[in-house]
């Protein structure tokens, strides 16, 4: 019998797409949806799992199972179908609002678990489905329907709350680069533990260009820099820039200037256990540094929580005397009431 090879148009449903034209998120989905084949998955094996937003449609327009839930919960469903079926491949869609203010705390727990499962989480810096609120990423100033003189909050940088919480899979890429976004999607899915990946992403009606100033083709290699585990950490359009760590900060240099060559910059190991340089180069922000895209930490641990959990439950039925209702019943003190 002749095994289906799937491709992409094979994930995709037949539903239609109701993001708004120039919208970041048909990207990500396009995206994914190369991504599912290449992974071998079947479409019966695969989850898609949604909080409130406009990324949280997402579970309509992939042709696999899904679940449309609740303002800020996606994690906590998720968690529930991976550890109920770990044979499942899941996935979490979120957007900034939807997964770091109201569903900030299922957040740092799902994290901290370290459940099996991929989280892609949408950031446009504003809240798009209620019409443009700041959200928790917005950046300090920002003049929106909810701050009209300007936001006086620090935002959060996912990539740092991944990384604190002891988080052991963090990659970050932007929408405008559907290529290099399906290989990190391929890397995610191969990681046994929690995957998050950032996509910066544009809100073309409320937040349009809110990732300008490093998405413009004419200066983005000048300020994004794209990681690779076991290479140099360089950059630029002429490839002449690049980081060092000196007094224990990370720099940019030039190339060529006091004798620096490529030997004497940081080597990226997205898979060191040593959780300090992930942080700093997840924190790296434009202007004073480039903004660090790829995947930055890749650290597995031993076994993932749903693994261990399975574990549990066979060491404690093997241990039990109860294995039936019956037994159960008839276990501690009984009596017959007649």
């Amino acid at each position: 019998m002749d095994v289906k090879v799937l491709k992409a148009e094979d994930f995709k449903s037949d539903q239609m797409v109701r993001w708004c034209a120039g919208c970041g998120d048909h990207a990500i989905l396009s995206s994914v949806l190369k991504a599912l084949p290449q992974i071998g998955y079947k479409h019966e094996d695969v989850v898609f799992v949604s909080g409130i937003g406009c990324s949280s449609r997402f579970p309509y327009y992939v042709n696999t199972y899904g679940f449309h839930g609740i303002h800020g919960r996606a994690m906590a469903v998720a968690s529930g179908v991976k550890t109920s079926n770990p044979n499942l491949s899941v996935w979490i869609i979120t957007g900034d609002g939807d997964g770091l203010a109201i569903g900030g705390n299922h957040f740092i727990h799902l994290v901290r678990r370290d459940i099996d499962v991929n989280l892609i989480l949408f950031n446009n810096r504003i809240y798009g489905l209620t019409k443009g609120q700041y959200s928790p990423t917005s950046r300090q100033g920002s003049v929106t329907k909810t701050s009209p003189f300007g936001t006086i909050e620090h935002p959060f940088k996912p990539g740092g709350i991944t990384i604190g919480a002891n988080g052991t899979f963090f990659a970050r890429t932007i929408d405008s680069m559907p290529k290099i976004s399906t290989e990190i999607l391929l890397e995610a899915a191969k990681h046994k533990g929690t995957s998050i990946t950032e996509v910066l992403q544009n809100c073309v009606i409320y937040n349009d260009q809110t990732f300008g100033d490093i998405t413009d083709r004419d200066n983005r290699d000048d300020r994004i820099i794209m990681l690779k585990h076991g290479e140099p950490m360089i950059f630029g359009k002429n490839q002449d820039k690049g980081l060092m760590m000196k007094d224990n900060e990370l720099h940019v240099v030039q190339l060529g200037e006091d004798g620096i060559s490529a030997s004497d910059l940081l080597v990226h190991d997205a898979k060191t256990e040593f959780a300090g340089i992930h942080l700093l180069l997840a924190n790296m922000d434009y202007p004073n540094y480039p903004v660090a895209l790829g995947v930055i930490r890749a650290c597995e641990a031993a076994k993932s929580y749903d693994i261990k959990m399975e574990e549990q439950i066979e060491i404690i039925h093997e241990k039990s005397k109860i294995h039936t209702i019956h037994d159960l019943l008839h276990s501690g003190s009984t009596w017959e009431v007649k």
